[in-house]
């Protein structure tokens, strides 16, 4: 066979497992959207203070956080499938924790079924990792940019069905539950259909890569998660709190549906042209972009509490995390070794959701408890935002300044 012809058929493989790939993000990933939507406001029912409203949110992405390594690890050791068929069982079982929690108005319960939601949340962050494993490099950029684009699909499948079902049942919020564990038992049939194979152990004597504590004095390493860990983490503060403000300001639950639809779409619409922006202009450009309009997105959001504001601030604040997050990705793929991608990819997100976890937990309490209404509480949150810009900017400025190693963009 010639190498045309092998590389034909790589990328035909490589292709279904795409489609595979955008499909489960458009049916599993709709879970995400009906849960940042309304966990805080059932969240807000049922904690005993208003200040931990946004705490299953929080339980979420720590169980995210918490997943990370060991989900890499089953991925490594049994293969891509293995490890989205458990995360889907997670996913399952979280949406039915958290319905029990509803029924009974057990807060703790709730809680629980968000943290088991987050395992799931962690396998879905593979998804763009698997799209690359079977692709050649010339069509891997395309499969990474493809999948995380079928996140539009969930981003108007997610809050539609908050739509119908938020109060579809006498328990409000109980069948939006449902729902989620509908969508993880009918999507994971999809994972049937992945040709991705179980990467072969080790052989004796291959190259190990460096360990951890190498690894994360990397310059460029280190900047990347660094910028990576605050663009997620900016974007999770903001959007966890928004629908309590869009509904403390006196707008409909719907509203906080749609305003959220507009941010997910915001957030995967710029990955069709992202992926061409890196190869441009680089990298860092493009992560530098990427926080100026996070920026941006907190300018508009403290200047009123209009439908416009919301909808305005949520926009940029999707797409200021597509760049800084993808921009980020990419400095981080391009500084490591074949052998390492396993263990830089573990260590990248359990890094990232630490960050997220510290700042959902955050959104919640300055929410909540940071001012005398839901304005002033509001404010905070996206006040907030400005000393991580500045860590990140300077990061990135600091890598900037140093001599670039061959190769990096």
């Amino acid at each position: 066979m010639t190498v045309l012809a092998a590389t034909a058929d790589t990328d035909a493989r490589a292709r279904r497992n795409v489609w595979v790939l955008v499909a489960a993000q458009a049916v599993l990933g709709a879970q995400m959207p009906i849960i940042f939507t309304i966990a805080g406001l059932a969240g807000l029912q049922l904690a005993p203070s208003p200040c931990l409203a946004t705490l299953p949110i929080t339980a979420s992405v720590l169980g995210s956080m918490v997943a990370a390594n060991p989900m890499s690890a089953l991925m490594q050791a049994r293969g891509r499938r293995a490890g989205f068929f458990a995360g889907a069982l997670a996913g399952a079982a979280g949406g039915a924790v958290g319905a029990a929690g509803l029924y009974y108005g057990a807060f703790g319960l709730f809680v629980l079924g968000a943290f088991l939601t987050g395992f799931y949340m962690s396998a879905q962050g593979f998804y763009r990792f698997a799209a690359a494993d079977t692709a050649s490099e010339a069509y891997r950029p395309k499969a990474i940019s493809l999948v995380m684009a079928g996140g539009l699909a969930s981003a108007i499948v997610g809050p539609q069905l908050v739509k119908l079902t938020a109060d579809a049942m006498a328990v409000v919020f109980l069948g939006s539950y449902l729902t989620v564990i509908a969508l993880n038992v009918a999507g994971s049939a999809l994972f049937l259909l992945l040709d991705i194979p179980t990467p072969p152990p080790p052989a004796e004597g291959a190259p190990k890569g460096r360990s951890r504590r190498e690894l994360l004095a990397d310059p460029t390493i280190r900047v990347a998660m660094i910028c990576a860990m605050v663009s997620y983490a900016l974007m999770n503060l903001v959007m966890t709190s928004t629908p309590l403000a869009v509904v403390g300001c006196g707008f409909e639950k719907a509203h906080a549906a749609d305003i959220v639809s507009a941010h997910v779409l915001a957030m995967f619409a710029p990955s069709f042209f992202t992926g061409h922006l890196i190869a441009r202009f680089g990298a860092r450009i493009i992560v530098a972009l990427g926080l100026a309009i996070l920026a941006a997105a907190g300018a508009v959001a403290l200047s009123g509490v209009e439908l416009a504001n919301f909808f305005g601030a949520l926009i940029l604040l999707g797409i200021g995390w597509n760049f800084g997050f993808i921009g980020a990705t990419a400095m981080l793929t391009a500084a490591q070794r074949p052998e390492e991608k396993g263990r830089v990819q573990g260590i990248n997100d359990f890094v990232v959701f630490a960050g997220v976890t510290f700042a959902s937990l955050s959104s919640g309490a300055l929410m909540s408890c940071s001012g005398a209404d839901v304005v002033h509480g509001w404010d905070a949150v996206n006040l907030a935002m400005l000393p991580f810009l500045a860590l990140a900017g300077a990061s990135l400025i600091w890598l900037w300044l140093r001599p670039a190693p061959p190769g990096a963009s």
